[in-house]
């Protein structure tokens, strides 16, 4: 299984995470943050970014501006209020994921 299988179940809690730490970003600017933080191990295409930012918005948990950037128009995705009680929930499980995944992997070394 490559990493890019095992990280898209978690393609939301990696959206709403960046989000809350940078304020705003637009697609692009979330996969080469992503890409960058990761030393190019994962790699979010837009045929997977782009349908989950627009549930996010769907859902209520982002909002989006739209900003003329030269001739084209940008849009930027930022966390609602709804959207940061989200991300909390989200990291929580997220780690409660990774401490079970380590007592099932390697229970030596449990993160507890």
């Amino acid at each position: 299984m490559s990493n890019n299988q095992l990280y898209r179940g978690s393609l939301t809690t990696i959206i709403l995470r960046l989000l809350e730490q940078e304020g705003k970003m637009y697609g692009y600017e979330i996969t080469q943050k992503v890409k960058e933080l990761t030393k190019g191990e994962l790699q979010i295409t837009e045929g997977a970014l782009y349908p989950a930012l627009h549930k996010l918005e769907a859902d209520g948990l982002l909002d989006v501006e739209v900003a003329k950037v030269g001739n084209r128009l940008r849009k930027y995705y930022k966390l609602t209020e709804s959207g940061s009680k989200e991300t909390a929930n989200k990291l929580e499980e997220m780690q409660e994921f990774l401490r079970t995944m380590q007592h099932l992997v390697n229970p030596k070394f449990s993160l507890d």
